[in-house]
């Protein structure tokens, strides 16, 4: 009789993960980079000539992302948001090379570890080395999006550096310009003077309106919420030092045609 495996190791797909996964002592990279600098950067000339066949070979024709993490760092909302939503394309966006190429071979080694896997299959989530303050409207059509996510950005705490923030009132036309009408904006971060700054932009604009966590519960994006509080390593490591995270959520608005 075969000897039956104990009930605490770990499946075989989860196993191989774990041996495919690269290792980030590999991956060396500045904590931040320069949105303003002149990067070496691949984009396409619009949203039409991006060929979205080569990031979701197994997705339909035609087929775009519907949620897009700006700034997705190593991947940890991206990767976790994938097996929770398999019908829906996730684009992680990322300035850093060596970050950027972690994402994705560890997208990779999953992909390979969970061959057949109906459920946790990671067919559905890419990365592209995007600089998203230049390039959004470059990747995706006008109302394209379903949520957008802002985590754990760079707070350039330097009164000068403020400008290079992500969240600013021009580039809060193009969120609005990307996002479908009841698209979700998901912003968090530790320092509270970077909350007020998104928190009070996003009030200020006229096409987004503010959404509490409870309204964001009650309509079915409660995993959604977790993701953004715990999967990232900032988000993690915040925990680990007992520091607080602030949440702002908002929605856009819908404007009837006249």
């Amino acid at each position: 009789m075969a000897k039956r495996k104990r009930a605490t190791e770990p499946p075989p797909a989860q196993d191989e993960a774990q041996n495919l996964l690269p290792q980030k002592r590999f991956y060396r990279q500045r904590a931040h980079a320069n949105p303003f600098s002149d990067h070496t950067l691949d984009y396409p000339k619009s949203p039409q000539h991006m060929d979205w066949h080569a990031h979701y070979p197994e997705a339909a024709a035609g087929k775009r992302p519907e949620f897009a993490d700006i700034g997705c760092g190593f991947g940890g909302l991206s990767i976790t948001l994938a097996p929770l939503f398999p019908d829906s394309l996730i684009l992680g966006m990322e300035i850093r090379v060596q970050v950027s190429q972690y994402v994705q071979d560890r997208i990779t080694a999953l992909r390979t570890a969970n061959m057949g896997n109906p459920t946790a299959h990671y067919q559905n989530v890419s990365i592209v080395r995007a600089n998203a303050m230049k390039f959004l409207p470059n990747y995706f059509e006008k109302g394209s999006l379903s949520a957008l996510f802002f985590l754990f950005p760079d707070p350039h705490f330097k009164a000068r550096k403020h400008k290079a923030r992500i969240i600013s009132p021009t580039l809060l036309a193009e969120y609005a310009y990307v996002l479908r009408p009841g698209g979700i904006v998901y912003t968090i971060t530790d320092v509270k003077d970077l909350h007020d700054w998104m928190r009070t932009h996003l009030e200020n604009f006229p096409l987004f309106e503010p959404v509490s966590e409870e309204e964001l519960r009650a309509d079915g994006k409660g995993e959604i919420v977790d993701a953004v509080y715990t999967s990232t390593e900032e988000g993690k490591k915040v925990e680990r030092n007992k520091g607080e995270k602030w949440l702002a959520c908002f929605r856009r608005i819908d404007v009837p045609r006249i």
